[in-house]
């Protein structure tokens, strides 16, 4: 191929577009949060936060304004940076979400979802559900469970087909993740939860919509009951 003919392909070539610096600390300062390098409720100035999350401080303002538009944090003009506290009313909150767009989610999900899927998302809890009964908890069992959580509950929304509610619904669970990093998390926790799960699995693989809103339903509270360390 001739060099003007190479030169012509390369400019044909689709380039990738870079991310912009503000979503890149956006994702920084959420990654931040979750792997505790900001405590839970830390007060924190720009200046120190840009040098952990390795953004300048002009693109962090842009994701500190969209992350304090979604309710993660607060920003204190002169001051600092004051990331939210879990408590009561974002639980209440969050489960509600939850419960409002799950509850419909899930009764499309137990009459259209197909049966490889449903079999494979309960072959996978019965497995992790053994592996801690035998061996206790490891970190690799908790990483398995986030996943778990995120596919089997993700599955459920994907089920409305709805582009809007997968969007709110994944900034949902950034609160829910909020929630979970005071949580202690224990095997009999574990336990309980997959064995919710497996009871919202067994639900729909008979295709019982009422049989699993309920199952759904018992669930959540549950887990807000967990969350705020009555159970």
């Amino acid at each position: 191929m001739k060099k003007s003919q190479v030169r012509k392909a390369k400019a044909t070539v689709p380039e990738i577009a870079a991310p912009r610096l503000s979503d890149l600390a956006y994702d920084r300062i959420l990654e931040s949060l979750f792997e505790r390098r900001v405590p839970v409720g830390a007060f924190i100035s720009q200046s120190e936060l840009s040098e952990i999350v390795s953004v300048p401080v002009a693109p962090l303002r842009d994701a500190l304004r969209m992350l304090e538009a979604e309710g993660i944090l607060t920003i204190h003009p002169r001051s600092g940076i004051q990331f939210v506290r879990p408590g009561l009313e974002l639980t209440r909150s969050t489960y509600q979400f939850r419960a409002i767009v799950e509850r419909s989610a899930i009764r499309v999900f137990a009459e259209e979802a197909g049966e490889d899927l449903m079999n494979s998302l309960e072959v996978r809890h019965s497995r992790l559900l053994r592996k801690l009964e035998k061996d206790g908890l490891t970190p690799d069992h908790i990483a398995e469970m986030d996943l778990l959580e995120l596919d089997l509950h993700g599955q459920i929304i994907a089920a409305l087909r709805n582009p809007l509610i997968d969007t709110a619904y994944r900034r949902m669970h950034n609160y829910l993740r909020l929630l979970r990093l005071e949580r202690r998390v224990t095997p009999p926790m574990l336990i309980r939860t997959l064995k919710e799960h497996l009871e919202i699995l067994e639900a729909c693989s008979s295709r019982n919509a009422d049989a699993a809103e309920k199952a759904l339903q018992a669930h959540f509270q549950a887990a807000i009951n967990r969350n705020l360390g009555l159970a």
